[in-house]
């Protein structure tokens, strides 16, 4: 199925900003040659620009790649993390505070 990611185990953001006009291939380059990562149907990786309004998510299917593009619609911005720290682990509970609009770093939430 096309862009199915309820099987998805791993959840990564890439903190900082990424140039939104890469493509495919631009952010498969980021993922493999930059973060040292391997890309596998696993994986979903989550990208961000500089204005926060829009996200590109990338996911390999078993015959090809899928990038998936959201933007707000409405005036508003993504609470993405700007530290830098290379790559991010979210849990499916972080990925959906993340697509509400919410902070991931929620100190009082109880961990899973």
């Amino acid at each position: 199925m096309l862009a199915d990611i309820s099987g998805v185990e791993n959840i990564y953001i890439i903190c900082g900003y990424t140039d939104m006009r890469k493509a495919i291939d631009g952010l498969c380059a980021i993922i493999e040659d930059q973060l040292k990562m391997e890309i596998d149907g696993n994986s979903l990786f989550l990208f961000c620009g500089k204005r926060r309004d829009r996200i590109k998510a990338l996911l390999k299917e078993a015959d090809g790649y899928v990038l998936i593009y959201k933007r707000l619609s409405a005036q508003g911005c993504y609470r993405w993390p700007r530290d830098r720290s290379e790559v991010r682990n979210l849990t499916w509970r972080e990925f959906d505070w993340l697509m509400s609009g919410i902070d991931i770093d929620q100190p009082k939430a109880i961990r899973a």
